[in-house]
């Protein structure tokens, strides 16, 4: 995993361009999630989450663009305990590609 992402060039990878692979990030692992563009692609249920980082909306089970971040503070356990069980999913279904970063 030697690729670094900013959230910006991540954002190029919403599925928008059929030429490029989709990716979401979960605490910072970018996954390419193209396998799932019927998911994750333009029109798809978890589109809003494509290109982006989705830690916080995915514990909250939330598909509000306010939600759609990397910020877990206020989060209950339960919430982080969703967040895991889903990070577990995408582990074993998605390639990681690279890593996201703040810069």
């Amino acid at each position: 995993m030697a690729t670094v992402l900013t959230a910006a060039q991540l954002r190029a990878y919403d599925g928008s361009d059929s030429s490029k692979p989709i990716y979401v990030s979960i605490r910072g692992k970018v996954y390419d999630v193209t396998s799932g563009r019927g998911f994750y692609g333009p029109g798809g249920d978890y589109a809003i989450f494509a290109g982006r980082e989705a830690s916080r909306a995915l514990g909250k089970m939330s598909k509000d663009d306010a939600d759609v971040s990397g910020d877990l503070s206020g989060l209950s356990d339960k919430e982080l305990g969703v967040l895991a069980d889903w990070e577990t999913k995408f582990q074993a279904k998605y390639p990681i590609v690279a890593r996201l970063t703040d810069a």
